[in-house]
Order: structure tokens, then sequence, then C-alpha cells
């Protein structure tokens, strides 16, 4: 996207907001429409749990819907959206006081949620390849820190920027980036057991 068309989007988007905080109904079903997917691709991957995303999914829109009027749009919409979702799945984690459950694909199910992590398609062999390597990471990522797995979804499930990253979570740049760093250690000695185990 070049820069005009960037700047065209960017006031799009300050159009709907506006919209929404002045409570038109066709507004804020553009902002679903616009975040739905993305949103609940970032909470399936963190719940491990379609049901739970999508409950989760919903109670974040009802919180936007509450709280869009103090909103102050300053480019950073997204990034707002999504602390919102990271913080409503931060409380439900430790309401449940267990780590989320990894729930295994079926043959035939949508997997939109992990496409960004395992590349390639084909066959029934390569479907069923990719389906195990889906299986080994989900479990590998249930087992990382709630703080580190937020920062890998959030980079490379949402394709944030480090920088975005922080501002969502709430630390600074360095702390974001060491996050990052460590599960990305975790998660390949997590999943180098895995493969050894099989």
């Amino acid at each position: 996207m070049d820069g005009e068309s960037s700047a065209s989007a960017d006031r799009g988007l300050a159009a709907t907001i506006h919209g929404a905080q002045a409570g038109n109904a066709a507004c804020f079903d553009r902002l679903v429409e616009q975040f739905a997917g993305r949103l609940y691709g970032f909470l399936y991957r963190l719940t491990g749990s379609r049901s739970d995303a999508e409950d989760l999914m919903q109670e974040v829109f009802v919180r936007v819907v509450r709280v869009i009027a103090d909103y102050q749009h300053e480019g950073r919409f997204e990034a707002w959206l999504f602390r919102i979702a990271a913080n409503l799945c931060r409380d439900r984690v430790r309401r449940i006081s267990r780590l989320p459950k990894h729930h295994t694909l079926e043959d035939g199910e949508d997997d939109a949620a992990g496409s960004d992590f395992v590349a390639g398609s084909g066959g029934p062999d390569s479907r069923m390849a990719k389906n195990e390597e889906l299986d080994a990471l989900g479990a590998a990522l249930a087992q990382l820190p709630d703080v580190e797995r937020t920062v890998i979804m959030l980079r490379h499930f949402s394709q944030m920027s480090f920088k975005e990253i922080a501002e969502v979570t709430g630390v600074p740049l360095g702390t974001a980036l060491a996050r990052a760093h460590r599960a990305l250690g975790r998660l390949r000695m997590l999943m180098g057991a895995e493969t050894a185990m099989r």
C-alpha cells in the first residue's frame, strides 16, 4: 500500500470510528467486519479453543461498544483493540487458573488461524503433516508463559511491529523484543523435543 492509499485508508477508518462513536450501527458493523478475522485468529491461538475465541471476540466488541466514546483516535485503533483483547484473554486465563487447552484441527476445518505459521498446501499427506505440525505448535505455545505467548501471537499472527506490540502490552520496546526472543527460543526447544518424541 503506497502512502496515498494508506492515508486514504486511515481517513476512512477515522470516519468509521467517528460514526461508531456517534452511535451509527453501520459504522460499528464496518469495524467488526474489518477487524474480526484477525482478532479471532489472535484469540484462537492464545486460547487454543474456537469456542473460547468466539466468546472472547464477542466480549471484546461489547467492551468496544461501551468505551469507544472515550477513545481518542491517533492512528492506533488496532493497537487499542488488540490491547483490549489481550487483557480480556489474560483475565479469563487467570479466572480459570489453568493453561489454555489445545484442540486438534479436524479435516475439513478451515485453519485460517494457523496459516501464518506453517506454509504449504497439497494433498492428504501434506495436509496431515501440516496438521501434525500445527498440533505440535499449539501444544508448544500452550506451555509458554502468558506474556511470551501474547508477543508471539501479536508478532507472527497479527503481524504487528514490535513498537505496536509494546503499546498493546504496555511495556518498553526492549522488553517486547526480549520476550519475543525468549519465546522463540523456548518454542524451538519445545518443538524439537516434540519431534524427538515421535
